[in-house]
């Protein structure tokens, strides 16, 4: 999905969570690639809607920072395209911060721009909201203009070939427009190293074994190929000057609200259900435990859950 490159976590779909996502997480994008989990690496990002938006909204402190910082970059955009967009909270989120702009969501998996429509008309956006549905790079073609400020979060990663997908992105770019990439930043963390109960460093054994999902993810993409994730390089290459690079971080101290357990839970249920074979005995139970709600040590009852996590974004603009 999100990754983070550390795992979905990062992965996400545009929203942010965009679709930050692997065996674990939501995502945004809509490629049906579907990324998931267990062996498989298929991801059905309609059936991840709903975590998907959630995610997105509880993320949306990071993407408001991430966006505020973007406005003070570029000059005010005529056109917005999310690329990899999901449900649509942050092309939303684009739309409100830059109010004399159109945005376009442009995703793979056309129920997920339906609610991305939906958002857009209950949050008063409608009449300069758009969306485009398609397989990415390709769709970008349609687009009737090039981007002033083209936004892909998490979803290049979900693209066999990223050099060539850069290169699509750029030639999208109006002159003087700007790609905005999120990729990489760090793994999430949700809990204490020593939780009281199993070994110490559950998150840390997680995040392996979702590295290794998200080779097993890539590898098995169409026309895959192997990159150094040297971004600044990447978007060089493609074309662009490299302009920026900051990270963003979401910090959601304990004690949780239930809308942040909501998100603990459910990404801990994903991981356990997609990451189980590469599990321990030891590392299952504990993750039974943690989301079991009659149990004290759950994360719907203990009082350490947060949620830390950073995200980072590379800028560059096509010379003009």
């Amino acid at each position: 999905m999100a990754h983070d490159h550390n795992s979905d976590h990062g992965h996400g779909h545009g929203d942010g969570q965009g679709r930050d996502q692997g065996p674990g997480h939501g995502h945004k994008h809509g490629h049906k690639h579907g990324h998931g989990h267990g062996h498989g690496t298929d991801i059905d990002w309609n059936e991840m809607a709903p975590l998907l938006e959630a995610q997105a909204e509880l993320f949306s402190p990071l993407y408001r920072q991430a966006l505020s910082w973007l406005a003070g970059e570029v000059a005010e955009p005529g056109l917005i395209v999310d690329a990899g967009s999901g449900p649509g909270v942050l092309s939303c989120l684009f739309a409100e911060t830059f109010p004399g702009a159109r945005v376009i969501a442009v995703d793979g998996t056309a129920p997920l721009l339906d609610r991305a429509r939906a958002r857009a008309g209950r949050q008063g956006f409608a009449d300069r909201f758009g969306t485009l549905a398609g397989e990415l790079p390709e769709v970008l073609d349609q687009l009737e203009k090039p981007a002033d400020l083209l936004w892909a979060s998490r979803s290049l990663h979900h693209l066999g070939d990223q050099r060539a997908a850069l290169t699509a992105f750029a030639q999208r770019l109006a002159p003087g427009g700007t790609l905005a990439l999120l990729e990489g930043g760090l793994p999430s963390r949700f809990l204490p190293r020593d939780l009281g109960i199993g070994r110490p460093g559950l998150q840390a054994r997680i995040d392996a074994l979702e590295e290794e999902w998200f080779t097993r993810m890539r590898a098995e993409l169409h026309g895959s190929v192997d990159e150094t994730e040297d971004w600044p390089a990447l978007l060089t290459a493609a074309g662009l000057r490299h302009t920026g690079t900051r990270s963003f971080l979401l910090d959601l101290p304990a004690p949780a609200d239930d809308r942040t357990r909501a998100y603990v839970t459910a990404s801990l249920t994903r991981l356990r259900e997609g990451l189980a074979e590469g599990l321990t005995a030891e590392d299952r139970d504990t993750l039974d435990r943690l989301l079991d709600p009659a149990d004290p040590a759950s994360v719907h009852q203990r009082p350490d859950v947060f949620v830390l996590s950073a995200h980072t974004v590379y800028t560059a603009v096509r010379p003009s």
